[in-house]
């Protein structure tokens, strides 16, 4: 099958608060991942974290990307570890990785990154992040030129919503920032390499307040997934 009219299949792991929501985008797909996903031309499936005993390969056999959005909910230490072990192994596989909001802090903390845990009281310069986050509430954010983020959304000023306490404050080895609010808060990351997608966004891009532009975030996704799918790693990069 060719690139061109490969369909891939995308794991979805955490909670998608948004699924079932009014339309979004210029009422052109519902909210949530999962129509996102549709909208980009591939197959969305539910990804769970695979039970004790089991190891993140089983679990996502037949996987060409993956959509990390995480849980609200306090996590267990087994959890933490295995979510972060599930980026180490995306990472090593070139597995696309699309990670929003929480998705993005665990990515960026299990390559020894860290984050803000309350914006207002550990920054208080954040001028657009001062206050408590309302739903529905937009900033604009700048994109950094020559970035995979650049590629998808274009250069220069977007507006993007901000429902979050939280951010990245020390970015990852082998990561780099892609974009930042004009408070100069990170936005978003992505992996430095080019073999490997790996972005992680701080706004959401599937809720209600989202804008039609965002579809792109997983247009993108895709296709590197198809990319990959086309130009499999050798036999001899592959972990075990």
């Amino acid at each position: 099958m060719s690139k061109s009219t490969y369909t891939p299949c995308i794991g979805i792991y955490g909670t998608d608060e948004n699924a079932d929501l009014p339309s979004m985008g210029c009422n052109l797909w519902s909210a949530g991942v999962a129509a996102s996903i549709v909208a980009a031309n591939a197959t969305p499936t539910t990804l769970e974290m695979p039970a004790q005993g089991y190891a993140w390969h089983e679990a996502l056999a037949g996987i060409d990307g993956i959509v990390f959005l995480g849980h609200k909910h306090q996590i267990r230490a087994r959890q933490a570890a295995n979510e972060e072990r599930l980026c180490h192994w995306c990472r090593e596989r070139e597995i696309p990785f699309l990670g929003i909001d929480y998705g993005m802090h665990v990515l960026n903390i299990a390559f020894g990154g860290t984050i803000y845990m309350n914006l207002p009281k550990e920054l208080p310069q954040a001028l657009q992040h001062r206050h408590p986050p309302e739903p529905g509430v937009r900033h604009a954010i700048m994109v950094d030129p020559g970035t995979r983020l650049a590629h998808i959304y274009g250069e220069g000023e977007i507006v993007v919503n901000s429902e979050h306490v939280r951010a990245v404050a020390k970015v990852a080895r082998g990561f780099r920032v892609s974009g930042r609010a004009l408070d100069d808060v990170i936005e978003s990351i992505e992996a430095e390499t080019n073999g490997w997608f790996a972005t992680g966004v701080q706004w959401n891009p599937v809720s209600v307040t989202a804008s039609g532009l965002d579809i792109q975030l997983f247009r993108g996704l895709v296709d590197a997934a198809r990319e990959r799918h086309a130009h499999p790693l050798p036999v001899y990069q592959k972990v075990a």
